[in-house]
């Protein structure tokens, strides 16, 4: 039972990507408005780390649950039962579970929002019943993790912006506040692509546990042609909304064309023409992509 296990089975790039979103949205983002802000070093540090115990428990409970729909659509990586017991994984969740609520507990009550520690209980809930249930149901798990994603970024602004708000300042505050929405939206919908792309990925192994996905449900081809679909629609949102924000902003339009419009265009192209386990596995990996893109916009706010 080695640590290359462990990091695998917490997903340790994508906790990266978590930790390093929100550290930009405080370091980078906001720094850039002169905005207020609620949270010192510590009960920020305090605060990304609660987010990725909590995210690090669902990948657990989710590779526990998944068990038998894994050791068919991707024996080789299959780490309960075989790297790590599920007993082990179990405690291991709860011990994540314990530190990410209780972190947030501690960052709530330090900025005197204590009701604000109810958003890291309500994740731990529905983590689970995404895993044990929810994503069963017919695209109810895919928007689930969506809205997950795109909280990862919000998160940042409820605990920061919103508790020192007031008449002086709540224009500035507001105004980034929309601006992080824009940014959550951007996440919801390129991740809940890439949950419909992993649907038609894993559809051999969901098959036989009962999961009732969209390619499931529709047929693989069709599937693929809805993801087509909502990729064409992103890279026309993305290109509209570039040209509406940063007309007057050659640096920030000339990124959102190039770094994000070129890729969202290249998985287009892609996901028409996907007709392999292969294919769609590129874009997975192509949406991953497009999402780091669009959090390394946020440092281009300081020079537009």
């Amino acid at each position: 039972m080695g640590i290359s296990a462990w990091l695998k089975l917490i997903r340790w790039p994508n906790l990266l990507i978590i930790i390093a979103t929100q550290a930009i949205i405080k370091w980078a983002f906001f720094p850039s408005f002169g905005v207020s802000q609620a949270l010192d070093g510590i009960n920020f540090l305090l605060l990304m780390l609660a987010t990725a115990f909590i995210a690090a428990g669902g990948y657990i409970i989710n590779d526990i649950e998944d068990k038998g729909i894994d050791g068919i659509n991707r024996p080789h990586a299959l780490i309960i039962g075989r790297s790590i017991s599920e007993k082990t994984g179990f405690n291991a969740y709860v011990a994540f579970n314990a530190l990410g609520v209780g972190l947030g507990f501690w960052v709530a009550y330090a900025i005197d929002k204590a009701n604000f520690a109810a958003l890291f209980v309500l994740c731990s809930v529905l983590l689970y019943f995404y895993a044990t249930s929810l994503k069963k149901v017919l695209l109810a798990g895919n928007l689930l993790i969506a809205l997950l994603t795109a909280l990862v970024v919000l998160l940042v602004g409820v605990f920061d912006l919103a508790p020192v708000a007031h008449p002086a300042n709540q224009d500035t505050q507001l105004r980034v506040m929309g601006l992080l929405m824009d940014y959550a939206i951007f996440a919801f919908s390129l991740n809940f692509i890439r949950e419909l792309v992993k649907d038609i990925i894993d559809i051999n192994g969901d098959k036989n546990f009962g999961v009732n996905s969209l390619p499931i449900a529709i047929g693989r081809e069709r599937a693929g042609t809805v993801i087509f679909g909502f990729g064409l629609i992103s890279l026309l949102a993305v290109l509209y909304y570039a040209y509406s924000n940063f007309l007057y902003s050659e640096l920030m339009l000339a990124y959102f064309f190039i770094a994000l419009g070129a890729p969202l265009l290249l998985f287009s192209i892609k996901a028409w023409s996907a007709n392999r386990r292969e294919d769609y596995q590129f874009l997975s990996f192509l949406l991953k992509i497009i999402m780091v893109l669009g959090l390394i916009s946020l440092f281009i706010y300081p020079y537009q």
